[in-house]
């Protein structure tokens, strides 16, 4: 039920979710953008790329008055900060001193009616050395989960190591609610099977055990 109780208050607090990304487009250095269109209501998102500062406050600087970003702890729920337009940043300072980084994601709220763009600027994540893969904990319980690598794929063949007893939550903008996926030991797969993410698309996850993110990857061989 505190499952339940704590995706139907994401779920309810995100209605008007929708979520349009751009493909990213990168330079040999591995360096490159993505943008990411925020329609009105609000919009769960992740960071695809390493910028030089990963905080809310640099990350969604110049977004409309009164644009808020809910990044989400399993232990504290949302923490939200909002844009100030009369000042010109987020606040409250803790809440915009938080960071994005590439494999999390947040709700971004656009209180406005029409969409916006945030172009997301930064390095490619890549694999530290070819046999050394990128990876990042999936903690016990709910997070934001999202790829580090700025690719499509589901989240399998993106990298997510599932489990026995696991779901999957994407949320369906169309139907305002959330599409729920099982992973069964039995078949070692998905049930259904895992829908397509975007680049910079984020979905919640429910871990039955710790888990794991990872991908080996490289710009040269993708």
């Amino acid at each position: 039920m505190r499952t339940k109780a704590l995706l139907l208050t994401a779920a309810l607090s995100a209605a008007g979710v929708a979520t349009s990304m751009a493909q990213a487009v990168f330079s040999v250095n591995a360096v490159g953008y993505v943008n990411t269109v925020i329609a009105p209501g609000f919009n769960l998102v992740s960071n695809p790329l390493k910028a030089t500062d990963n905080t809310i406050a640099t990350l969604f600087k110049g977004v409309p008055a009164d644009t808020a970003v809910y990044k989400y702890s399993g232990a504290t729920g949302f923490t939200i900060a909002s844009y100030d337009a009369d000042v010109g940043a987020f606040g409250p300072a803790a809440a915009a001193a938080l960071t994005v980084v590439p494999g999390e994601g947040v709700f971004v709220k656009n209180p406005t009616s029409a969409p916006f763009t945030i172009t997301f600027v930064g390095e490619v994540s890549q694999s530290p050395t070819p046999t050394t893969p990128l990876t990042h904990a999936v903690p016990k319980g709910l997070s934001i989960q999202s790829s580090e690598v700025p690719q499509t794929g589901t989240a399998d063949t993106l990298g997510l190591a599932a489990g026995a007893d696991d779901t999957y939550y994407q949320f369906d903008v169309a139907g305002q609610k959330y599409n729920i996926y099982s992973f069964d030991a039995d078949v070692g797969g998905w049930t259904p099977a895992l829908p397509t993410l975007k680049v910079g698309e984020a979905f919640f996850y429910k871990a039955a055990a710790d888990r794991t993110f990872s991908r080996t990857f490289s710009v040269n061989t993708p």
